[in-house]
C-alpha cells in the first residue's frame, strides 16, 4: 500500500478517536473542499442571496418542502459540536448528533457509498475550510403526520437503506470503478435519476431508468439507445457535464444543470470521464413505447401562413401556439427553431427537452427559464408574462412542431408546475400512510380486544 493510502487511514483513525475538532493539514481540507464539490453539498444547503452551507434551501418533495439545514462549523446553529463520527453517521446513516433520523432528501443512501478516508476529508473541509454562520435558517421543515415522526425513518431505513461503503469490482477497470464510486456516492446520479416505489425507495431493477425530483423529470440515462443515453458518446458526456453545449442535444436545466454549475464542471476531467464511462456500461433500461431517441425528434418548420395578417385576438388567452411563439420565442430561437451557430441559442428541433415522452422539462423551461451559476443564464421564465392556458397552448405547439408529438401538456400540469415549492406534490403517498397507520391501529384494537376477551374467559 502506498504511503499517502497509509497516511490517510491514520488519520481517518486518529480523527474517529477525536470527540473535538482538530487540527488537519491543508491537503486533507482542499482534499474535502473537492468531495464537498463532488457531493453538490452547496447547492441544496444555501438558499437564495444566503451564506454559504448556511441552509435555509426549500427542496420541494411529495410531501411538501424540506428546508435545509446549516451545515457550517458553528457550534450554536451549525455542525461544529459534531465529532468526526457524528459526521459519518450523518453522512453514512442519515442520523443527525441528537440521534433524529434525516430525511432522505439529503443523500445519505448514496453518501453512504463514500470511504472512511474521504468521510475524514469532508470533515476537515466541513470544520476547517468552511465559514461559520451562526445563525439559524429562516424556515424548519414541517412535513404532515405522519412522515413529521422522524423515528418512522427507521423503519425505512432498515428496509430500504444499506450503509455499506462502496466495494471495488475486481472485474472492472481502475477508471471504472472511479466512476462507479463517484456516480453510486458523493455524485447520487440514482437519487434524481432512478423512479420511485410507492414508498419513495429507488426502484433498483431500473436503476436510473428515469425519476422525477421537485416536478422535473430526470430522464433514463442507462445505455438503451432509444430510451436512454446510449446514442451518447463518452466525450459528449464528459462535454455535457462540464457545461458545454452538446450539439444537437439539448442544454441543462433545472437541478441538472445546478448539478453542473456546483459540482460536475469543478471535477477533474478524469473523473467526469470515469463517471461517463461507468454510466454508458450501466445496464440498458427500455421503454417499449419509446421509439427512437429524444434527440431525434422534429425538424426546422415555422407557421408563418397561420398568422401573417392575422390580428391578435382581444382575449390573449385565445392567441395560438403559433402566435405566443412568434412574440415570445422566435427572436431567439428564429422562425423555423433553427437556434443559433454553435448551439449558443439551442435549436428546439433534435432537443432532448422536447423529445420524452414526460413534458414537465419543456413546461418548466418555459415558465421558470434556465438559469445557471457562474455564466449568463440561458433563458428567461416567462411565468410572469405567460397565463396558464398561453403555457400550455405554447408547449403543446412546441412538441407538436419540433418535439414528440406524442407528448402533451395540460393547463392542469401547467398550474401545478408553476410555484416550484408544490411542484413535486404527491397525495399518494400520504394517503397511503395514513392509511397503513389505520389499518395498523385497527389490528392493534383487535389484538388488545382479543386479549382481554381471553383474560374473562380464563
Amino acid at each position: 500500500m502506498s504511503t499517502t493510502f497509509m497516511q490517510s487511514v491514520g488519520l481517518a483513525a486518529a480523527m474517529l478517536a477525536s470527540t473535538s475538532v482538530f487540527a488537519a493539514d491543508s491537503e486533507h481540507i482542499e482534499r474535502g473542499r473537492y468531495l464537498a464539490t463532488a457531493g453538490d453539498c452547496v447547492a441544496c444547503h444555501t438558499a437564495p442571496g444566503g451564506k454559504p452551507m448556511a441552509g435555509g434551501l426549500a427542496l420541494a418533495s411529495p410531501l411538501g418542502p424540506i428546508y435545509s439545514t446549516n451545515i457550517t462549523p458553528s457550534k450554536t446553529h451549525g455542525i461544529g459540536n459534531y465529532t468526526l463520527e457524528q459526521f459519518s453517521d450523518a453522512l453514512r446513516h442519515g442520523k443527525r448528533a441528537d440521534g433524529a433520523n434525516l430525511y432522505p432528501a439529503m443523500p445519505y443512501t448514496e453518501y453512504a457509498k463514500t470511504s472512511d478516508e474521504d468521510i475524514a476529508a469532508m470533515y476537515a473541509y466541513f470544520m476547517q475550510g468552511v465559514e461559520a454562520v451562526d445563525a439559524a435558517p429562516a424556515h424548519t421543515t414541517a412535513l404532515p403526520f405522519p412522515f413529521n415522526i422522524r423515528a418512522s425513518l427507521g423503519a425505512w431505513n432498515a428496509l430500504f437503506h444499506d450503509a455499506t461503503p462502496y466495494q471495488a469490482d475486481a472485474s472492472q477497470t481502475p477508471e471504472w470503478n472511479r466512476g462507479a464510486y463517484l456516480s453510486q456516492g458523493l455524485a447520487h446520479c440514482t437519487t434524481c435519476h432512478t423512479p420511485r416505489t410507492t414508498l419513495m425507495a429507488e426502484d433498483s431493477k431500473r436503476s436510473l431508468g428515469g425519476g422525477e425530483v421537485g416536478g422535473w423529470y430526470a430522464p433514463n440515462i442507462t445505455s438503451d439507445a432509444q430510451s436512454g443515453i446510449g446514442n451518447w458518446t463518452v466525450q459528449e458526456l464528459v462535454q455535457y457535464m462540464s457545461g458545454q453545449p452538446v450539439p444537437g442535444k439539448g442544454p441543462a436545466a433545472g437541478p441538472m444543470a445546478e448539478a453542473i454549475d456546483h459540482s460536475l464542471k469543478h471535477l477533474t476531467p478524469e473523473d467526469l470521464k470515469a463517471i461517463a464511462v461507468y454510466i454508458k456500461s450501466v445496464p440498458a433500461v427500455g421503454d417499449g413505447r419509446v421509439k427512437q431517441g429524444a434527440d431525434q425528434f422534429g425538424q426546422p418548420v415555422d407557421a408563418l401562413d397561420s398568422i401573417r395578417g392575422v390580428d391578435l385576438p382581444q382575449d390573449y388567452d385565445a392567441m395560438t401556439g403559433a402566435q405566443i411563439y412568434d412574440g415570445y420565442c422566435a427572436s431567439c430561437h428564429q422562425v423555423q427553431g433553427q437556434g443559433s451557430d454553435g448551439d449558443g441559442l439551442p435549436a428546439l428541433f433534435h432537443n432532448t427537452s422536447l423529445g420524452h415522452a414526460n413534458s414537465n422539462n419543456l413546461v418548466n423551461v418555459v415558465l421558470h427559464g434556465i438559469h445557471r451559476v457562474g455564466t449568463d443564464s440561458v433563458m428567461p421564465g416567462f411565468a410572469p408574462e405567460l397565463s396558464d392556458q398561453q403555457v400550455t397552448e405554447l408547449s403543446n405547439y412546441l412538441l407538436t412542431s419540433y418535439g414528440n408529438p406524442e407528448a402533451k401538456v395540460t393547463k392542469q400540469q401547467v398550474a401545478q408546475l408553476r410555484d416550484p415549492a408544490t411542484a413535486g406534490a404527491n397525495t399518494t403517498l400520504l394517503t397511503l400512510a395514513r392509511a397503513g397507520m389505520a389499518v395498523g391501529v385497527v389490528v392493534l384494537l383487535a389484538l388488545v380486544g382479543w386479549l382481554l376477551a381471553r383474560r374473562r374467559k380464563g
